[in-house]
């Protein structure tokens, strides 16, 4: 079990409410509308409850912000985090119609960004009630904000890592011949809560030739002795962080030719993480990766991009991949995860989450990275 030390007023401050309001208005848009999700956790801590009846916080670039809503949900409202940002809570009963509500309290407007994750029945209703009224993605103001992970968003990161870290140090013992992926996940989920996870984002176990696809799912499929496999596991901490971290064993000795190649990879993961520095390129990253990976021959058989923003959510921005110029800056927090995969016989990915720090990166995971034999 791992300690969860870091406050829900360290992670969120009460300050950002303020701040989306000035990156709102600097974006010429004239308010944000934020529904349950990671954009409305991130500015308020308060993790509602997806529902079709709607929560909204609305952060207007003039004037105070002010969340609507159900009236069943307000006690849940006002005893979460939410409740020390001295927000205005608009409670509506089921009678009354709270789009129109947003819509009469917002005003003129010629621009609204919408949550990026908002329910498209939502977005739909909004845009009945605010005819002529442009819709963007809240995420073009956000993004910077949630990006640059502040020292107690990093300090959350660090502790999921630690936990998915105790994970991956049990899994060799649940991998054996003769057990099913499904039996091993099911071991391995138990152990994601165990290590002080509030939730079990997912479990990949790919033995054999499931390894060779990235985002296997979880099959009957026997494990055999002398298969490689590949296990991606990762989840949410009662903080709201997520974990996300691979590594690929041997259910005894490996084939010769998946031994050589997963030493090409474990030198290209060591190369990506040696590059991360500030202002180093997002593309820079998955370059030193894959270009190690080429000159082995394997550069067809790597099929996805390096990495990917981590936080609230276990996929945010950055992405390290190609054409993405975007230069890392100290708080940037992301995955590190190159892959080989012959298709119909075997596979091997390595990842870890790693920080740009002032000077580099730092690996938030630490569990071995050389290929366990078990």
């Amino acid at each position: 079990m791992v300690d969860v030390t870091t406050t829900s007023s360290d992670l969120y401050p009460v300050t950002r409410v303020a701040d989306a309001r000035e990156a709102t208005a600097a974006a010429g848009i004239d308010a944000l509308l934020l529904t349950p999700g990671p954009d409305l956790r991130y500015l308020t801590g308060y993790d509602a409850l997806p529902l079709e009846r709607l929560t909204c916080l609305v952060v207007p670039a003039e004037g105070e912000a002010f969340m609507v809503v159900p009236r069943l949900e307000l006690p849940a409202a006002e005893h979460s985090p939410a409740s020390r940002l001295g927000l205005e809570f608009v409670p509506w009963d089921e009678t009354d119609d709270p789009y129109s509500l947003v819509a009469r309290r917002i005003g003129p407007a010629a621009t609204v960004g919408l949550a990026d994750r908002m329910w498209a029945m939502q977005s739909l209703r909004f845009r009945a009630v605010m005819p002529g009224i442009e819709q963007v993605l809240a995420g073009s103001v956000l993004r910077e904000m949630r990006m640059r992970k502040s020292p107690a968003e990093v300090a959350a990161l660090r502790e999921a890592g630690a936990a998915i870290d105790v994970v991956h140090a049990l899994v060799p013992g649940l991998l054996k011949a003769g057990r099913t992926e499904r039996e091993v996940g099911k071991d391995i989920a138990e152990a994601i809560l165990a290590a002080g996870h509030a939730t079990v984002d997912f479990v990949i176990v790919g033995s054999g030739p499931n390894g060779a696809s990235p985002h296997h799912e979880l099959s009957d499929r026997v494990i055999q002795a002398g298969e490689p496999v590949v296990v991606d596991i990762g989840g949410q901490m009662p903080s709201g962080y997520c974990s996300d971290s691979t590594r690929t064993y041997s259910v005894g000795e490996p084939p010769a030719d998946f031994a050589a190649y997963y030493e090409v990879l474990r030198q290209a993961q060591d190369a990506a993480c040696a590059a991360v520095r500030p202002g180093v390129s997002c593309e820079s990253v998955d370059a030193a990766a894959r270009q190690i990976i080429e000159d082995a021959g394997y550069g067809d058989r790597f099929i996805h991009r390096t990495g990917h923003g981590i936080g609230l959510e276990t996929h945010e921005e950055p992405y390290i991949v190609s054409g993405n110029t975007e230069p890392l800056a100290p708080g940037f927090a992301f995955s590190v995860e190159p892959g080989i995969y012959l298709a119909g016989r075997h596979g091997a990915r390595i990842e870890d989450i790693l920080v740009c720090t002032e000077t580099g990166g730092e690996r938030l995971n630490n569990q071995p990275r050389d290929l366990v034999v078990v």
